[in-house]
């Protein structure tokens, strides 16, 4: 068995400090080395292209090997900006997107090949990191395991929320939730 571990970015800054020097907030910052002081090893850690994820995983003490160019999992007509938050079941709805075929489910396909390629690429027994983006996280989590019982899978990742996915023979088989907190997310 292989590890992923999967995490969403933590805190970013907001109003006139956005986009100034880093990309996460103080808060930010302190959250995710919290995190990362309970995590880990890991042998090989990706993560999206985008500053905040990177720093992210820097901040929880690990350097990144890898980025990669993750596809929002906000999809036009039909999986709208943060609207995983206002869904009674999310994972419910989400698998029923994806169930459809439409470009959601592609999507959420390019990242469950993502991850599969990431958590592949270390030895057996090992982990993997990988911060990815609320929204993205949802939909590529259902893709790799589209038969799990979704509708007792929760809320939506807040910032740092995190999944641990067991990987075998190519697929993945176990999921484990890593919760931070039970609040919405700052808009980012």
């Amino acid at each position: 068995m292989r590890w992923l571990d999967v995490r969403r970015h933590s805190l970013t800054k907001k109003g006139a400090m956005r986009g100034r020097g880093s990309h996460l907030s103080a808060d930010g910052i302190a959250l995710a080395r919290l995190i990362g002081s309970g995590v880990g090893p890991y042998e090989r850690v990706v993560t999206s292209s985008s500053p905040r994820a990177i720093e992210t995983a820097v901040a929880m003490g690990f350097a990144v090997d890898d980025t990669v160019e993750m596809p929002s999992g906000y999809v036009s007509e039909e999986i709208p900006r943060h609207a995983q938050w206002d869904w009674t079941e999310p994972y419910l709805q989400i698998a029923d997107i994806i169930r459809k075929g439409r470009t959601a489910a592609a999507v959420a396909e390019t990242h469950r090949a993502i991850w599969a390629e990431t958590v592949n690429g270390v030895a057996e027994g090992g982990s993997a990191l990988l911060v990815g983006h609320g929204g993205a996280i949802e939909l590529a989590l259902v893709a790799c395991l589209p038969d799990a019982p979704h509708d007792t899978w929760g809320t939506p990742f807040a910032h740092c929320d995190g999944v641990r996915l067991g990987f075998t023979d190519g697929h993945f088989v176990s999921v484990e939730f890593h919760r931070v907190r039970q609040s919405p997310p700052l808009p980012n």
